[in-house]
C-alpha cells in the first residue's frame, strides 16, 4: 500500500506553532496549490490543503516560513478524529509532513499581517538560507571557473579503467 503526498504551494497565513505537554514541537499551515486547470469562467482555482508537521521541522517552518511563502512539502495523508463540544465526532484529513522545503530565498513574494517582509533579524540565527551579505564578502575575488577543471575546455587525460562506467 502506498500513501505519498508532494504539494507545493504558498501559504495562506502564518504557521501556528505549539508544543505538547513533554515539549514536542508541532507548526500547522495551511498551504494554497493551484490546480492545472481553469474554470468554465477561465479562472484558475485552487485547493487549501491543512498541514501538520513535527519536532525540529515545525521550528524552522514557525522561524522562516510565513503568509505567501512558496513552500513544497512531502508526507502522507492522514485522517483523524476527535469529540467535539457538542459531543459529536469531528474527522479531520491533513497531510502529515516528513519533510518541508522552502523553495525561495527570504524576503522575496512573502507577505505577512506582522509587517516585516524581510528575515534581517534572523539572518544570523541559523536561517536555512545563510546570510548573503557575509556570503558575497567572503567570495569577493573568486569565480566558479577557479574550481571547474573542465572550464579551459582543454583536453583531459583519464584511462578507461578511471571510468565508473
Amino acid at each position: 500500500m502506498m500513501n505519498r503526498v508532494i504539494l507545493v504551494g504558498r501559504l495562506t497565513k502564518d504557521p501556528e506553532l505549539r508544543f505538547t505537554p513533554n515539549g514536542v514541537a508541532v507548526a500547522t499551515f495551511t498551504l494554497a496549490v493551484n490546480r492545472s486547470f481553469t474554470n468554465q469562467q477561465g479562472e484558475r482555482e485552487a485547493d487549501f490543503i491543512n498541514c501538520v508537521v513535527w519536532r525540529r521541522p515545525a521550528e524552522n517552518v514557525a522561524n522562516f516560513l510565513k503568509k505567501g511563502s512558496l513552500a513544497g512539502v512531502d508526507g502522507r495523508v492522514q485522517t483523524r478524529s476527535y469529540e467535539g463540544q457538542d459531543g459529536k465526532r469531528v474527522y479531520v484529513t491533513e497531510v502529515l509532513a516528513e519533510s518541508v522545503q522552502f523553495l525561495e530565498p527570504k524576503g522575496q513574494g512573502q507577505t505577512s499581517d506582522r509587517g516585516d517582509n524581510n528575515y534581517s533579524r534572523q539572518n544570523d540565527q541559523g536561517s536555512p538560507f545563510g546570510n548573503q551579505n557575509q556570503n558575497q564578502r567572503q567570495n569577493q575575488g573568486y569565480t566558479k571557473v577557479d574550481e571547474d577543471p573542465f572550464a579551459g575546455g582543454g583536453q583531459i587525460d583519464i584511462s578507461d579503467d578511471d571510468l565508473p562506467f
